[in-house]
């Protein structure tokens, strides 16, 4: 059954105040940090009147009360009647958090504790400073009388259409407070062939002829005052208790509001089922193409001279159709990392400990199907950051820290890739404690050796914690084998980097969409695997003399100095046929997180192309050393190998260092 008008129009309301929210969030970090000016509290201001304005039409009173409070100290914050210092911005970031909480209940058909707001609400009114509110304000400069009745004049800009207000809606609040007479003013009106259908041409005379006060005849139109130009007067020819509202001049300069509508017509809402229809369409013409290439390359020229170059010409334009569709699929990870401050503050305040997180690059886009995956991965290594890796401040104190503990969450794009850091200088793994913790539950040998390295890994295992005790925040031993779980599902590594009382840093490498990619297509005996371009570093067919057999099994390739360990895929996959010989075959190298360069032994090497990604593990199950599958050209069925899979702990010949320190900058 499809929805209603009604329901359609909450939905959309729910999706706008989800961006609302962040832009809030955003200014309000940037005011945090002393990043902030006039601007930044006029978009904050907008922000919060928006979220009022539909709230108020859909009869949210809890939500339109906090807002109220919150936007009459941004408007006196914003005129300079009181000082925007950190004080008054975090009262409006704890707003902004439970306004989130009761906006996530209306939108779930959840409940959020009566009254929870109504402290916050106490401490708005007290911040004001003994300054009143704009109605408040107004009442005091044009008396609080009542009039026999009130003549409006009311004439919308185009941004009242374009952020979905409706005039007749106004009609209907203002019909509350008696009888209306509504005259339409048709002055502006251009021709019909000259008409922009998202300008509003039309005003209209309101006269309401009853009893009532200026301040209920405004509260008509408080939604809408910052889109319309409007004037009150009381009927029988008195003074103007309401001159011009030069709104524009009031809410944002005439420079910025063009820029308002500008965005406005630019941004189209599509359904996520559409654009994933849209992505698997690209995906099948991709398959086609591959196949019409492997055909065409099967005829000689001279049967079809035009064939080739038209294919050709073909791959270009499905290339970028290719890119053009991933890039409208593709969202900022700022959804994500925007979640991330109030757990922050929350866990921070909980653990009693002063923590001050850095963002940067949240405007770093990916597949919107990964960064739907990444809160819980993220929101789990942030809470063992914060509760096992920084330090209280009288620890921080003694071993010479400051105070306050950092973390910092990063994303940047690296070779086709998107790379997510997560440090803190906090004081890092505690490797002799892991240890004996792993030993003590018999996940390692009692005599066992290992690595830096080997115990950082540890950690993910299931099941392992190194807590004295259980807590609301950690200690269970659930998290860190998720997280790796997680990420690898998304065809992502993730990596540890850690210094003993300096820091850790969690490295999460993921791919920037998850259904086209480019990849190198070898042969492995009979069959034919896909390494994908990103992790490729070269591919070279070696000299006998250079490659080097191990003690215990397994041969290195030297090279350039440095000694790569090899893979044969023939013997790893017990494929009958395959060349197990390096130097007859070919080495693919490859670079991975956690075990540096590693060498895949092939065949051959068969092409490079852009192949589909099938999901493995939603048709088939999960397969080591594989992300995947793609359909080839010849519509053979092709396995995509997963690097990070590949060099796991029975392949690490060789690891990188832990470095000498943890940089947060």
């Amino acid at each position: 059954m499809s929805a209603s008008p009604l329901d359609q129009l909450r939905a959309t309301y729910f999706e706008e105040c989800a961006e609302l929210l962040d832009s809030a969030y955003a200014q309000l970090n940037a005011l945090h940090e002393g990043e902030g000016d006039g601007e930044t509290i006029h978009a904050l201001f907008r922000a919060i009147h928006s979220i009022k304005g539909g709230g108020g039409v859909f009869g949210f009173a809890r939500i339109v009360a906090l807002a109220h409070a919150m936007e009459t100290l941004l408007d006196l914050m914003r005129d300079g009647a009181v000082p925007s210092d950190q004080a008054r911005v975090m009262l409006v970031l704890r707003g902004a958090d439970i306004l989130a909480d009761l906006l996530g209940a209306e939108r779930s058909n959840g409940t959020v504790p009566a009254g929870i707001e109504d402290g916050l609400v106490a401490d708005l009114a007290e911040a004001l400073d003994g300054h009143g509110g704009p109605a408040e304000d107004a009442a005091q400069t044009a008396g609080e009388h009542t009039a026999a009745g009130w003549r409006i004049r009311f004439a919308p800009q185009p941004a009242l259409y374009r952020n979905a207000n409706d005039p007749l809606l106004l009609v209907r609040d203002l019909r509350r407070l008696g009888p209306v007479e509504v005259m339409a003013d048709l002055s502006r009106l251009p021709a019909l062939d000259a008409m922009d259908p998202e300008a509003a041409y039309c005003a209209w005379t309101f006269e309401l002829t009853a009893a009532a006060t200026l301040a209920q005849v405004e509260e008509v139109f408080e939604f809408v005052i910052d889109d319309c130009d409007m004037s009150i007067e009381p009927l029988g020819g008195a003074e103007p208790a309401v001159v011009e509202a030069e709104v524009a001049a009031e809410s944002v300069t005439q420079a910025q509001a063009p820029a308002r509508a500008e965005v406005a017509v630019q941004s189209v809402r599509v359904d996520v089922v559409k654009v994933d229809r849209l992505v698997n369409l690209v995906g099948e013409l991709v398959i086609n193409q591959s196949m019409l290439v492997q055909m065409g390359s099967t005829l000689p020229p001279e049967v079809c001279p035009g064939l080739i170059a038209g294919l050709e010409t073909l791959s270009q334009h499905l290339r970028e159709l290719q890119e053009g569709v991933m890039a409208i699929r593709t969202q900022p990870v700022k959804s994500v990392f925007g979640r991330m401050p109030r757990l922050v503050r929350e866990l921070s305040a909980q653990l009693g400990k002063d923590i001050r997180l850095i963002v940067t690059g949240e405007g770093t886009e990916i597949d919107k199907t990964v960064v739907e995956q990444l809160a819980d991965p993220l929101t789990h290594l942030l809470r063992n950051a914060l509760d096992h890796g920084i330090e209280t401040p009288e620890q921080r104190e003694a071993v010479g820290k400051p105070r306050q503990g950092t973390v910092l969450l990063s994303a940047e794009q690296r070779s086709g890739r998107i790379v997510i850091v997560l440090a803190d200088d906090g004081r890092g793994i505690d490797r002799a404690r892991v240890l004996a913790r792993a030993k003590e539950r018999g996940l390692v040998a009692a005599d066992a050796s290992m690595t830096d390295a080997e115990i950082d890994e540890l950690i993910f295992l299931p099941g392992f914690s190194t807590a004295a005790a259980v807590s609301s925040v950690s200690g269970r031993g659930v998290g860190m084998d998720v997280v790796r779980r997680n990420i690898q599902g998304l065809g992502g590594r993730i990596a540890i980097e850690s210094v003993t009382g300096q820091g850790s840093r969690f490295i999460l490498s993921l791919p920037l969409t998850l259904a086209v990619m480019d990849g190198l297509v070898v042969s492995v005996g009979q069959e034919t695997y896909v390494v994908p371009i990103t992790s490729i570093v070269e591919s070279l067919r070696p000299r006998r003399a250079d490659i080097h057999p191990l003690v215990g099994g397994g041969e290195v390739l030297a090279i350039r100095g440095a000694y790569i360990p090899l893979l044969k895929l023939g013997r790893h996959f017990g494929m009958p046929g395959a060349i197990d010989d390096p130097a007859k075959g070919i080495v693919v190298i490859v670079e991975t997180d956690s075990a540096g360069q590693l060498g895949l032994v092939v065949d051959e090497l068969v092409g490079q192309q852009q192949i589909v990604v099938k999901s493995l593990e939603s048709n088939y199950g999960r397969i080591g050393g594989v992300s995947g599958a793609t359909i080839l050209g010849n519509g053979r069925v092709a396995l995509i190998l997963d690097v990070a899979g590949l060099s796991g702990p029975g392949e690490r010949l060789q690891r990188r260092t832990a470095p000498q320190a943890i940089a947060l900058q």
